[in-house]
């Protein structure tokens, strides 16, 4: 955990101090994302173990219930002013906590606004997949994902190299989830429009073609061919993935484990329009780093934030979600009530895999091309007079990390605190074995009966009997270890009664 994440939780666990128990009423009839997870995890599992809450699911979950408590170990502060004690916990680090992962959030951020130029419109483009698809990623979240990013990135290459002739790159983060906390697979891309051509060594913008009514001075390519190129390469890499049998067909799409159901059903998604849509700047005054502020925003913490939580206890939640269209074409927000267990079932099925990269660079942007792309960028617009100088707002990491490493006294608001102690962070493996005291006890329950269900399938005993003998036998009496015995060679030997004989 970084300092600056240490000063938040320090001042967070101040203020509700000094409020006193008077608040209790309150934090109880609005439960924060962290809080309600904590809470509801034990009836989640217990109602929907062996169908959403696989041991994946458990684990995220058991993870989240023990960070920043005293499980998780911690560092103890003391104000050389006051001699007040206080005590930040580590935090989980899971990618999917909802009070973790800031400075994972900030590296982001920085590595993304590396790339940025100055004089150069960026767009944000989504592309979506059919709702049906989006379900069949759930048992197929790792091949769907791949999809999704590849077709997305090949109708950008295609469509911006046929229409603009520059050589484009893009930056994408894939979201799984809409407002209602539902599977909707799709994934936000900041892309430039501009870079260096493809037929010369001139900087090349997007321009609108003549016929087209181009009333605010953006644009990037036609959205109608966008949307056919990224229709096309997604079912060509579906049908890929079906014939070499990378597919998980069961429950509701088991029928389409029959050729000609499956070829009925990549018909109907080449019937149907496909969403993809372009987002220029906002106003002339937008910046990319507003584009980048919001890919941020959900790279981790979950699908949905405090903020839009309105209500919510051990039974209900009500949240906000954009919905319907209102005059003049702003979305508008309704309150959604789920019970307690619906909602942290809907929130479970956007924890991904830990292998699942959910943020992925390509072309010009990409990890082996980046540094000559960036080079070839800036020597094109200095050739035009337009001179890099965009520096961080914020400075480097490093930098921003030293200034935060002094912790401020929020009682006598003196300068620092110093560091009096330190626990270390245990193993998970430790902390979440059913035998250990601080192991969350629906967790604890899960992993017992799943040990047993193992010793039971794999070796035909009972985990009460396994434990048995292997406590009796390790509690048996061996017998002694007879001493070493040193052996000697041949006229070597030790004792002073040994005598060669003599001829």
């Amino acid at each position: 955990m970084v300092a600056g994440e240490a000063v938040a939780d320090l001042q967070t666990s101040r203020r509700e101090r000094e409020r006193g128990d008077g608040r209790q009423d309150e934090l109880l009839a609005k439960l924060t994302v962290a809080q309600l997870l904590r809470k509801g995890s034990a009836a989640y599992v217990r109602q929907f173990a062996g169908s959403g809450a696989c041991p994946q699911v458990q684990s995220t979950l058991a993870k989240l219930s023990l960070c920043r408590t005293r499980a998780l170990g911690g560092k103890q502060y003391q104000c050389d002013g006051c001699g007040d004690e206080s005590e930040v916990y580590h935090s989980c680090g899971d990618r999917n906590c909802p009070q973790c992962s800031g400075r994972k959030r900030y590296d982001f951020a920085a590595r993304a606004e590396q790339l940025i130029l100055d004089k150069v419109t960026y767009y944000q483009v989504v592309f979506t997949l059919p709702s049906n698809l989006s379900e069949l990623a759930l048992a197929n979240r790792e091949p769907i994902a791949d999809l999704l990013f590849a077709s997305a990135w090949k109708s950008l290459r295609k469509t911006i190299r046929g229409q603009q002739d520059y050589d484009p790159a893009s930056m994408m983060v894939l979201h799984t989830w809409n407002q209602r906390l539902d599977s909707h697979w799709h994934v936000h891309a900041l892309v430039p429009g501009a870079g260096p051509s493809l037929s010369s060594d001139d900087w090349k913008e997007a321009e609108a073609p003549p016929e087209t009514a181009n009333s605010d001075g953006y644009y990037l390519v036609k959205a109608e061919a966008l949307r056919e190129s990224f229709r096309k390469f997604a079912i060509a890499h579906l049908k890929r993935l079906y014939k070499k049998g990378e597919l998980k067909l069961s429950g509701k799409f088991a029928p389409l484990q029959d050729p000609q159901v499956f070829k009925e059903f990549c018909d109907k998604l080449e019937s149907v329009d496909w969403v993809s849509f372009i987002q220029p700047p906002p106003t002339k005054s937008s910046s990319a780093e507003q584009v980048v502020r919001y890919l941020t925003r959900y790279l981790t913490g979950g699908p949905i934030s405090d903020s839009r939580i309105t209500a919510a206890d051990s039974k209900q939640v009500t949240f906000l979600a954009r919905e319907g269209v209102r005059t003049g074409g702003e979305r508008e927000q309704v309150p959604v009530t789920l019970q307690t267990t619906e909602f942290i079932r809907r929130w479970c099925l956007h924890i991904q895999p830990e292998q699942l990269t959910k943020t992925r660079y390509f072309g010009g942007w990409s990890n082996n091309k980046r540094t000559k792309y960036l080079d070839r960028c800036r020597r094109s617009l200095e050739a035009i007079g337009v001179t890099h100088h965009r520096e961080s707002e914020d400075g480097s990491i490093g930098e921003r990390c030293e200034e935060e490493s002094t912790i401020p006294c929020s009682k006598c608001d003196h300068p620092s605190l110093r560091l009096i102690g330190e626990i270390p962070k245990p193993s998970w493996d430790k902390l979440l074995n059913h035998l250990h005291d601080d192991c969350p006890d629906w967790y604890a329950e899960s992993d017992y009966k799943e040990l047993c269900e193992y010793l039971d399938r794999e070796y035909g005993i009972g985990y009460e009997d396994w434990y048995a003998e292997c406590a009796v036998e390790s509690a048996m009496k061996r017998p002694p270890v007879p001493p070493a015995e040193q052996l000697y060679f041949a006229g070597m030997c030790p004792n002073t009664d040994f005598m060669l004989e003599s001829f």
